[in-house]
């Protein structure tokens, strides 16, 4: 039986839900993929109150600065290499994290904030 993705996003929600401690508010940060919209998660979300959900901006992706990361990755590790399985493209994943934590700087924005909120509120 193949799984859903709003099946794997309820089982996430589920997880999280069990580890945080009771009476305490939980708000989560989203793109705007349609997961959330399936009739199943919007049902989960009423059920569970203390649940608020935030939606990162459409082609916003700049504000996630693990996009970047994602996609340093694909250009310089997995593009145009050859995994001969699952494993092997695990290592050369793990390989890439290593050498890059080996040489990690602090991620500082090139805009002023008052910039990038700007940029925000012109979005519709």
């Amino acid at each position: 039986m193949q799984r859903h993705r709003h099946s794997e996003f309820i089982r996430f929600l589920n997880a999280v839900e069990a580890a945080v401690p009771a009476g305490k508010v939980i708000h989560a940060i989203l793109d705007n993929y349609a997961t959330h919209k399936h009739p199943k998660v919007r049902a989960w979300l009423a059920r569970h109150p203390r649940w608020t959900f935030h939606f990162t901006p459409t082609s916003a992706s700049w504000l996630n600065a693990v996009e970047g990361f994602f996609s340093a990755l694909t250009r310089r590790r997995l593009r145009r290499g050859t995994f001969t399985g699952v494993v092997d493209l695990q290592a050369a994943i793990k390989r890439y994290i290593a050498e890059h934590n080996d040489r990690a700087r602090p991620f500082t924005w090139t805009k002023p904030a008052a910039q990038i909120v700007s940029a925000v509120r012109r979005l519709p």
